[in-house]
């Protein structure tokens, strides 16, 4: 089952690597494999490949699931199902990520998602709630376009939670594990066709526009002790919040991110020294110690000196921004690893001689000229 994207309040640009995701740039970008992230539009698919491999977070847990599955397989069989859980997950994927949130996971009919990771957000939980909010507004268009009385269920909790990728060396899956995911997914067996009920914690951070909603103590599967909770809507009662959610602001797309995003790593988190940037300042710097060998009274030598000059700068530039993202996002970059020490010195390395064989080339060029003349 494809994943769905929601084209409307994204960031023109990766939330992590700046890499430019809307307008004709993004067709570079997707010629070289790079695309928006099917689980977070907000984020490239590379960042999206290897984020951090664990951390603690503050995070808000939205499950979704369409009521009455194993009955609705029952009355229209495996085929005419299959179409109405892939609308319903379709639709309520786009609820997600518009609102900024990160799809974790499909199972069955429902739907994983984690607010406030990878893209941190200070209103994660309101952000979660707004999209509970319009998914269960949108079930009426499912249920016109089936003909038949499709309800959703929406349970939220919000709390802390390790972070990152689980599984096999051949399989791995970015995830959350904690009791904020427990609640979340307990949660949802209590709640009812056409409900939002979220966590204690989570309204508190939304209570500002539900004034008044009564608390519930919920026995839960595997909690000794009741967890509180609250109804925000009922399946007549549609609540809104006061505002929504307000879009992150758009940074301004620069030459130099495009830069960036073309010669940093595969993944910009894992390894943010990509290996085009070391095959550029290598290349780059035996090309031109050929070049001038043999072309130094040729046409050719003020375009390679150009060239090498422009290649070098491209790399020091792809090493102040990896070190700038490293130094603004330190929760979301993973360490240094051996390897990336590796590409940085021998980029650096190479930029640094490249920049004093040009400037030396035009010393001696000028001296040169001038002792003939």
């Amino acid at each position: 089952m494809s994943r769905p994207q929601s084209h409307l309040s994204l960031s023109p640009q990766c939330g992590i690597c700046g890499t430019v995701l809307a307008g004709p740039l993004r067709h570079l970008f997707r010629a070289i494999g790079i695309k928006r992230s099917p689980r977070n539009p907000n984020i490239c698919s590379r960042c999206d490949t290897h984020v951090q491999e664990g951390r603690l977070v503050e995070t808000t847990v939205v499950f979704a699931d369409l009521s009455s599955f194993t009955e609705l397989t029952h009355e229209l069989g495996a085929e005419r199902t299959h179409e109405v859980v892939d609308a319903f997950l379709r639709m309520a994927s786009g609820m997600i990520t518009k609102h900024g949130g990160f799809i974790d996971k499909y199972i069955g009919d429902a739907v994983m998602a984690l607010f406030n990771v990878p893209i941190r957000y200070a209103d994660h939980a309101r952000r979660a709630v707004a999209a509970a909010l319009e998914l269960q507004s949108n079930m009426a268009s499912l249920r016109q376009r089936f003909g038949m009385e499709l309800q959703a269920a929406v349970s939220i909790a919000s709390g802390w939670a390790r972070v990152g990728r689980l599984g096999s060396e051949e399989s791995k899956d970015y995830t959350a594990i904690g009791d904020v995911v427990n609640v979340a997914a307990r949660l949802e067996g209590k709640t009812n066709p056409g409900e939002i009920l979220i966590s204690h914690d989570t309204y508190e951070m939304v209570a500002a526009d539900f004034p008044g909603v009564a608390e519930e103590r919920l026995a839960l599967k595997g909690f000794r002790e009741p967890v509180a909770a609250h109804r925000l809507q009922a399946r007549t009662d549609l609540a809104r919040p006061a505002e929504m959610p307000e879009a992150e602001p758009k940074r301004t797309i620069s030459w130099g991110a495009v830069i960036f995003g073309i010669l940093g790593a595969p993944c910009a988190v894992a390894s943010l020294i990509g290996p085009l940037a070391v095959v550029l300042g290598v290349g780059t710097l035996f090309g031109l110690a050929g070049a001038l060998t043999f072309l130094d009274q040729g046409p050719i030598r003020v375009p390679v000196l150009i060239l090498a000059t422009l290649g070098a700068l491209a790399n020091l530039y792809t090493l102040w921004h990896a070190r700038k993202l490293r130094a603004e996002a330190p929760e979301q970059m993973a360490g240094m690893t051996r390897l990336e020490r590796r590409r940085t010195t021998l980029v650096l390395g190479s930029a640094i001689v490249t920049l004093f064989m040009v400037v030396f080339e035009i010393v001696a060029h000028i001296i040169l000229h001038s002792g003939s003349a």
